[in-house]
């Protein structure tokens, strides 16, 4: 299906430090993921960015990277941001859509442009009305997680690929991009049997999946979106169950200079079931095709 264009308001900025640094120069386009998964998720997409140099950013305690111990957001995101070369086009999904946000406000320096994939400012939805999941099922998907990841990662995962016309086949797609130790609820390195039998303590060892989960809960970046004077594409799926498409309306309302784009027949799982369209719309974002 066609992608539907929906425009907000764009109110003038300053040209931000770091758009005038790289005035005339390639930006460098970063990757990062979403909760749970590998950047094997990025692949499609990457192949489809012709021409550019991309870099893709493992999350904390995911494919390697090294875990952070506290389970703050804008901890996890102070880690990326040390990974991203200076005036990068910085492209988030999901839970790491959220973390974009935060570098882009914090380390403005880092990011030229921002690309928004299912992102919102807040996960949970609560009693000012923002659009999000009920609190009640985000703590029981918590829960759950800690006592049988696999079969909650596993109904994440459908969660996800609601609203696509060839849903099963997103769903087997996405189980081949889940970062190594997310359906055990184990980074990289710990023993299968730390902490995980009922009774027995866990290790002190930071856990990136349960942390992500739990920044998930807690984040809120509403306060700090006023701040991000960058140019922001924001891409959704009219079908996405998981962030729904009003908090992408609410959160390109909010951003000084923002534009949104409906992507039509479509769930959360964007890098995967809609690779090819996300990469041409970021290309014209930042200049790359005739279109832009």
């Amino acid at each position: 299906m066609t992608a539907a264009p929906i425009e907000t308001p764009v109110v003038s900025a300053p040209a931000c430090a770091a758009a005038s640094a790289c005035a005339g120069v390639a930006a460098e386009i970063a990757l990062v993921h979403g909760w749970a998964m590998s950047l094997r998720v990025y692949a499609a997409l990457e192949a489809s960015l012709h021409g550019q140099v991309v870099r893709t950013l493992a999350l904390p305690g995911h494919e390697g990277a090294p875990p952070v111990r506290a389970a703050r957001l804008e901890d996890w995101a102070d880690a990326l941001a040390a990974g991203l070369a200076d005036a990068s086009v910085l492209v988030g999904w999901s839970l790491g859509a959220m973390l974009a946000l935060d570098i882009a406000c914090r380390h403005p320096h880092k990011v030229s442009r921002l690309v928004l994939l299912a992102g919102t400012a807040r996960f949970v939805a609560d009693d000012t009305g923002w659009p999000g999941l009920q609190a009640e099922v985000v703590d029981t998907f918590q829960r759950d997680y800690a006592s049988a990841p696999a079969v909650t990662l596993a109904r994440f995962l459908a969660l996800q690929c609601m609203g696509e016309p060839r849903r099963r086949v997103v769903q087997q797609a996405l189980a081949q991009c889940l970062s190594p130790g997310a359906q055990e609820g184990l980074c990289a390195g710990q023993a299968a049997d730390d902490g995980l039998r009922p009774g027995v303590g866990r290790s002190a060892a930071p856990n990136p999946f349960e942390d992500g989960l739990a920044i998930l809960a807690a984040a809120d970046l509403r306060p700090l979106l006023g701040g991000i004077r960058q140019p922001v594409l924001l891409l959704h799926g009219d079908q996405d169950a998981l962030m729904p498409v009003a908090a992408a309306y609410r959160l390109a309302q909010a951003l000084p200079q923002a534009r949104l784009q409906v992507l039509e027949g479509s769930g959360h799982a964007l890098p995967v079931s809609r690779a090819a369209d996300c990469a041409g719309h970021i290309l014209a974002f930042v200049g790359a095709r005739g279109d832009a």
